[in-house]
């Protein structure tokens, strides 16, 4: 009889924190189960913990209770998180891969996930634009280099044009080095394969690869991490919401309103695992013509709409305007290529209105 997800989640109930009596299913660890039709079995794991012997102590049993229901060569990622504070592990795992003690997420001090529900919102778009603009900010405070950008659209890796990255990231062991510009550190899919390589990939690999990104990239120490979303609420929404702890998420969304009600949509994703929405940003929102005046091309107050709905603010309106198009195709985003330009104003306001909250603790 084929393996099904309550099967393989009932066995996992039965695999105990170490050194508690209760299980890590209760303890809300599990983070991803993911069953091929060729009877493949993945399972992603979230941890929190100092202590690298924790992460693989629970790979060898999560591994046996697996076997014990009749799964074949299971696949097990467990992303590891140390806590604000701690020591960093050495030797912290994520599946059997041995970390040093800088890889992953532990030293970022707020991750923020950017998502739209839609596509062709220009959501890459305003992540880019966003880093660059937070980094300049904190640059501006004395914290220069403290800006991360995941580029997880696993399918349509567009960051590294937008942002005028396109060396391959060095290796050091199995740790990922960033690329970096602008002042700011980017890694992504589109860093890793070759520029017309399609990807095709099921659920779990999409899963497995986020855990990397998280957890083999040497992020070092960082005030904010961005991670700009694929469209939708698949796997690569799901597991980047369920295995990383955000700070919190921001909605990119257009006027119209298709766009509003997908923003919608996408955004009920975070409530249902507890992560805040710190505002909306709504995008192509006029266009503004050489007499001063805008005119609205994809219709007006979507943004605002959006942010009500979810109660919350809306962070700025981006007009729809061709320095940010060029910027994008040159690798040169607006905010460096015209930083006095309303576009850019715009971005350096939403960057400070987010450092705030995020200062704030909204």
């Amino acid at each position: 009889m084929p393996l099904d997800k309550e099967t393989i989640q009932q066995a996992l109930g039965k695999v105990r924190y170490p050194g508690y009596s209760r299980d890590i299913v209760s303890f809300g660890l599990l983070k991803g189960i993911e069953v091929t039709l060729d009877g493949k079995v993945t399972v992603g794991l979230a941890v929190t913990s100092a202590d690298p012997a924790i992460p693989k102590q629970l790979y060898v049993e999560v591994e046996a209770a697996l076997k014990a229901v009749g799964a074949v060569n299971p696949e097990i990622a467990i992303t590891v998180t140390v806590p604000k504070g701690a020591p960093s592990a050495a030797g912290a795992t994520a599946a059997t891969t041995k970390l040093p003690a800088n890889a992953g997420v532990g030293q970022v001090k707020h991750i923020i996930a950017v998502a739209s529900g839609k596509g062709g919102v220009g959501k890459s778009t305003f992540s880019v634009n966003l880093a660059c603009a937070l980094a300049r900010s904190l640059s501006d405070q004395g914290r220069p280099g403290r800006v991360g950008l995941m580029d997880c659209d696993i399918y349509g890796p567009s960051v590294p044009l937008m942002i005028g990255v396109n060396a391959r990231p060095e290796l050091d062991g199995d740790t990922l080095i960033p690329l970096e510009n602008f002042g700011v550190k980017v890694m992504s899919m589109g860093l890793l394969i070759d520029a017309d390589a399609p990807v095709v990939w099921r659920g779990p690999m999409i899963m497995k690869t986020i855990s990397q990104f998280a957890t083999n990239v040497r992020w070092g120490e960082l005030d904010v991490l961005l991670i700009d979303l694929p469209p939708g609420t698949g796997d690569a929404q799901l597991s980047v919401a369920q295995s990383m702890a955000l700070s919190g998420a921001i909605i990119v969304t257009t006027p119209q309103t298709a766009a509003v009600s997908v923003a919608l949509r996408g955004a009920a994703m975070f409530s249902k695992v507890s992560v805040p929405i710190l505002g909306v940003a709504e995008n192509m929102s006029y266009f503004e013509v050489p007499d001063g005046s805008r005119q609205y091309l994809f219709g007006q107050g979507g943004g605002l709409k959006v942010a009500t709905a979810l109660n919350s603010i809306l962070l700025g309106e981006v007009p729809l305007d061709q320095s940010i198009r060029q910027g994008g195709d040159h690798g040169i985003p607006v905010v460096i290529s015209h930083p006095d330009g309303n576009p850019a104003r715009v971005f350096r306001s939403v960057a400070l209105t987010v450092l705030r909250g995020l200062e704030a603790g909204v």
